[in-house]
């Protein structure tokens, strides 16, 4: 009993990773969104110009939370317009942490 109180206590205190840190590597996943995605998507701020029909990725990282995590999910099989982009899970999970990094950047 005493070992259950304590991994629910550290399971609560205990600061939990946050889910860009927990996904990949955001600077690759910007380069991968500047090769990729930019093409449709307002990728960075120093992007000029985009398609005003794909949601810029800023406003994608101001999404909940849940919905954020199964982005990843939504890039591995995307429904049309949005091509397929064949990414390998490392890449999917470097592109989804670098949109997490732009939460509150507008």
């Amino acid at each position: 009993m005493r070992a259950w109180i304590i991994c629910l206590a550290a399971a609560v205190f205990l600061p939990q990773p946050s889910l860009a840190a927990s996904m990949g590597d955001p600077a690759s996943g910007k380069n991968l969104a500047e090769r990729w995605c930019s093409s449709c998507h307002l990728v960075s701020a120093e992007q000029a110009t985009a398609t005003t029909e794909a949601p810029p990725f800023a406003t994608i990282a101001e999404r909940p939370p849940e919905e954020l995590e199964k982005l990843d999910l939504f890039i591995a099989d995307p429904h049309p317009p949005m091509p397929q982009l064949n990414l390998s899970r490392n890449e999917i999970s470097d592109l989804v942490a670098y949109i997490a990094s732009l939460k509150g950047s507008d």
